[in-house]
């Protein structure tokens, strides 16, 4: 059993270091394709989305409260609020609902 912990960690290190190395040496030419491109620009932020979102709404005793939250946060943000009063607004929302919807 202790011996296939290795072998796994071992592929799990080769698949991360193939996806790094590979795009560095087999693109060595700036890329041109304008979709292309704008789907890596946009890659970064999907994936933190897609981490991010269902924490949100596990994280709180109520899904409820995560989700008016997110969308508290969303709106804030929308309007122009930064990063740190956003997380404030999301997490005042957060206390006050789930002060009354958890008795």
């Amino acid at each position: 059993m202790t011996h296939d912990i290795y072998i796994y960690i071992g592929i799990m290190a080769a698949v991360t270091y193939a996806i790094r190395v590979l795009p560095l040496t087999l693109i060595r030419k700036q890329i041109k394709n304008r979709f292309l491109r704008s789907f890596l620009y946009y890659v970064p932020y999907v994936t933190l989305a897609v981490m991010t979102f269902p924490a949100i709404l596990e994280a709180t005793q109520s899904p409820l409260a995560g989700a008016a939250a997110l969308i508290i946060g969303i709106i804030a943000a929308w309007c122009g609020a930064g990063l740190f009063p956003v997380s404030v607004i999301c997490c005042v929302t957060v206390f006050v609902l789930e002060l009354f919807l958890c008795r």
